[in-house]
C-alpha cells in the first residue's frame, strides 16, 4: 500500500516537475500589442473580419497580415488607436454599415392565412406552408434574427423585426439568419429607406399588405436615379444621393420612410 503511494507519489512529482520546465524553457512569449489591439476592438468576437474573433484578429493585424480597419465596427478613435499602437500612418475606418429589415408589414399592416403555433423559429414557421403571413416576402416575426444578434440591436415589435442603428456592431449575423432573406446591410449615413421586399405584382401586394411596394414608380421619377425597379420593387441605390422630402408623403404604397 505505501510503496503504491510513493509510486504515484513520484510520478506525480515527476510530471509536474517537467510541465513546470516545460512551461518555463518551451513557452512562447505573446507580442504584448496582440492583448492592445485586443483591447481596442469591440469585443463582440462576431466574426465580421473573417476570424473567430477579436483575439484572431488582433494577432492577424500584429502579424501585418489584416488591415486594422476589417472590423465594421471599430469607431474612427479605437482605429486611430490602434494604428499609433502599432506605428503605423492612421488608417481611414470603412463607412459603417448597418443592418435594415426591409419589411413594415406587421401584425395590424398585414394579412395572415393561418394560425401558427409550433416553434418559435422563423425557419421553422416558413416551412409550414410558406409561413403564416400572406405575403410570401414579408418578415416572419419569430425573432431568429433577434436570437442570433449579438448586440441586443434588433427587437420585436408588432411581429416585426426592428434594428436599432446606433445599436447595430455591422456583424451580419442576422443577415445570414433571416431564412426570408429581407435583412440587408445600408449605409449607416443614408435615412430614406424602402421598407418592403415584395415582387408581387402590386394588386397582389394590395390584398394582403397594407404597407408594401406597388411598383407604381412614382418613386423613381422623384428620386432622380436613385430609386430604380427590380421587377415590380422600387429598391434605393445607395450610391446615388436620395433627399427628396417629398417621397414618404407621395408613395401610395406608404413604405417610404425617412428614419
Amino acid at each position: 500500500m505505501i510503496t503504491s503511494i510513493l509510486v504515484v507519489s513520484g510520478i506525480g512529482l515527476v510530471c509536474g516537475v517537467a510541465l513546470a520546465l516545460g512551461a518555463r524553457y518551451l513557452s512562447v512569449e505573446e507580442n504584448p500589442l496582440i492583448g492592445t489591439v485586443t483591447e481596442l476592438l469591440l469585443g463582440a468576437n462576431c466574426g465580421a473580419c473573417g476570424y473567430a474573433g477579436c483575439g484572431g484578429y488582433a494577432q492577424a493585424i500584429v502579424a501585418g497580415e489584416a488591415p486594422p480597419n476589417r472590423c465594421p465596427s471599430c469607431t474612427p478613435e479605437a482605429l486611430a488607436q490602434i494604428s499609433a499602437a502599432l506605428g503605423i500612418a492612421p488608417i481611414e475606418a470603412a463607412a459603417r454599415e448597418v443592418a435594415l429589415v426591409l419589411c413594415r408589414g406587421d401584425d395590424e399592416q398585414a394579412q395572415k392565412r393561418f394560425v401558427y403555433d409550433g416553434i418559435t423559429a422563423c425557419a421553422a414557421a416558413a416551412a409550414v406552408g410558406g409561413g403564416d403571413k400572406a405575403c410570401r416576402y414579408g418578415c416572419l416575426g419569430y425573432g431568429t434574427c433577434l436570437r442570433a444578434c449579438p448586440a441586443g440591436a434588433i427587437e420585436m415589435v408588432n411581429g416585426v423585426a426592428r434594428v436599432h442603428p446606433e445599436l447595430c456592431i455591422s456583424c451580419r449575423k442576422c443577415v445570414a439568419a433571416c431564412p426570408r432573406g429581407i435583412i440587408r446591410m445600408v449605409p449607416a449615413a443614408s435615412h430614406t429607406h424602402i421598407f418592403c421586399s415584395s415582387r408581387d405584382p402590386g394588386a397582389t401586394v394590395r390584398k394582403v399588405c397594407k404597407v408594401g411596394c406597388i411598383g407604381c414608380r412614382i418613386c423613381t421619377r422623384l428620386a432622380e436615379g436613385a430609386i430604380t425597379m427590380d421587377g415590380t420593387l422600387a429598391v434605393v441605390d445607395y450610391k446615388q444621393p436620395l433627399d427628396n422630402e417629398e417621397l414618404p408623403a407621395k408613395c401610395p404604397g406608404k413604405c417610404i420612410l425617412k428614419v
